[in-house]
């Protein structure tokens, strides 16, 4: 988040802006009853060809009251969990039955990870009265935040072995694979320029982008520090921003595209050192944090996700309506443009006033010739997406826990949702590792594509 003392406690722990609606009040709906889903014996409610299969709870170290489950990457057999209060590593080599190899205790919201080969990356946005895993709480305006680097070739006894500082911390960060195998980059996106600090004053309209030396990661180093807005300090016109929220890379086409706060973004990455905006696009009657971004297969669409309230707020309600706290699709018109298209999509079913609900991170299904996304939502669960036609989204499946609370707002609900290997794997903040089955002849032929390695900012191609 950086340094911004004025933004909500809660909204900070999230990560998120400071919501523009209303702080969550008492349940004043109810979840209907979508016709022909079931629940399960413990309250999940779900679609009939969707499932719980297994969850691993949260546990100590990670018991805390704030130690709230974050971002995912996979890798082989195994599955990595960000947490504020460090990260975990699952052997997930019996989907139905995932075990914890590990738990590393290195506090600091919001631990977004990310996985390369040997290697772990956690962002940091929260101040640290230093680099390292026993660093307590720092001071807003001197603390440490950014980049660390852990060696997990031994999933059990991962080492910490390298931090990057970073302007306004590391919000989130995106894997950018070299034109060769012997470097990857971070894209580090991060926001929230404060005048009374030291390191993260205004104007802040650029991304850090870290080049990590795979054989030698102790010598990660920011090598640039590009600006992607040419707005200045001024952030009061369309279209302003003051830094990106996340940034999603299809490296096989050179592209990026990011969620950018106050717009979405298109990029050529074809020096990868040297990003360069191509469009920049706004949607200030019905966008209001640019949050994600997810290409399509074949890169002709992007779809981005609107994180309305900043996930605390409980905006899959009536008031908010089917078109804020949504996903828009933006159609790439000839490999260099950003152009609105489609329908606007959010989930079916009303949440509780009680619950935070919002489009929040989610990945593509394998499945050849179409556009099927799974999405976590937050309290409005997990949901699977079909995009082929950018008219008619239609929601495939989807599992919904239900409220935490029936009557008072509480924290919870799915952080990630992405397809791995066969099934879908969903990091709840407050319930743990979730792994849910989908049975569907639309998603199906999705099994038949299997992964080594998995960041859902970072896209890979599939079979079509």
């Amino acid at each position: 988040m950086g340094a911004i003392a004025m933004i909500a406690t809660a909204a900070i722990l999230l990560g998120a802006c400071a919501p523009d609606t209303p702080p969550p009040g008492p349940a004043d709906s109810v979840v209907p009853k979508t016709p022909g889903a079931s629940s399960s014996g413990d309250g999940v409610q779900h679609s009939p060809n969707a499932r719980l299969v297994a969850n691993v709870p949260l546990s100590a170290p990670f018991d805390g009251d704030q130690a709230w489950g974050t971002d995912l990457a996979f890798r082989g057999d195994h599955a990595y969990v960000g947490n504020y209060e460090g990260f975990t590593i699952h052997d997930i080599s019996d989907p139905a039955h995932p075990k914890v190899v590990t738990r590393v205790v290195c506090p600091g919201g919001q631990n977004d990870i990310s996985v390369s080969g040997n290697l772990v990356f956690l962002s940091v946005d929260e101040p640290r009265s230093d680099e390292t895993c026993e660093s307590d709480r720092g001071d807003a305006v001197s603390g440490w935040e950014g980049i660390r680097i852990f060696d997990v070739s031994d999933p059990a006894k991962p080492r910490y072995l390298k931090s990057v500082e970073t302007q306004c911390g590391s919000h989130t960060h995106t894997l950018v694979p070299g034109k060769d195998a012997a470097t990857v980059y971070l894209y580090v996106s991060s926001f929230g320029p404060a005048p009374d600090t030291a390191k993260c004053k205004p104007p802040h309209d650029s991304i850090a982008i870290v080049e990590v030396p795979v054989n030698d990661p102790a010598k990660a180093r920011i090598i640039a520090q590009p600006v992607l807005f040419e707005d200045g300090a001024d952030e009061t016109g369309p279209g302003a921003t003051s830094g990106c929220h996340d940034i999603t890379v299809y490296p096989e086409k050179d592209l990026a595209a990011g969620a950018c706060l106050g717009n979405g973004i298109l990029m050529d990455i074809s020096d990868r050192t040297k990003p360069k905006v191509l469009q920049q696009v706004t949607d200030a009657e019905n966008f209001s944090i640019w949050h994600s971004a997810t290409f399509t297969n074949d890169a002709s669409k992007v779809i981005f996700s609107d994180e309305l309230g900043g996930g605390i707020a409980p905006t899959c309600d009536l008031k908010a309506g089917a078109d804020r706290g949504a996903d828009a699709i933006y159609e790439i018109v000839d490999g260099r443009a950003l152009r609105r298209t489609g329908a606007y999509y959010k989930i079916p079913r009303t949440q509780t006033g009680a619950e935070n609900c919002v489009a929040h991170n989610g990945s593509l299904l394998p499945v050849p010739g179409k556009t099927i996304m799974v999405q976590a939502w937050y309290q409005g669960g997990v949901s699977v997406i079909d995009y082929t036609d950018p008219a008619k989204p239609k929601e495939i499946a989807y599992v919904d826990r239900g409220p935490l609370s029936g009557t008072e707002p509480r924290l919870g609900g799915s952080w990630s949702a992405y397809y791995y290997n066969g099934y879908v794997y969903s990091s709840d903040i407050t319930k743990g590792l979730d792994v849910i089955s989908v049975d569907d002849p639309l998603t199906n032929p999705a099994k038949q594509v299997k992964l080594d390695e998995f960041n859902a900012q970072t896209q890979v191609s599939y079979p079509e």
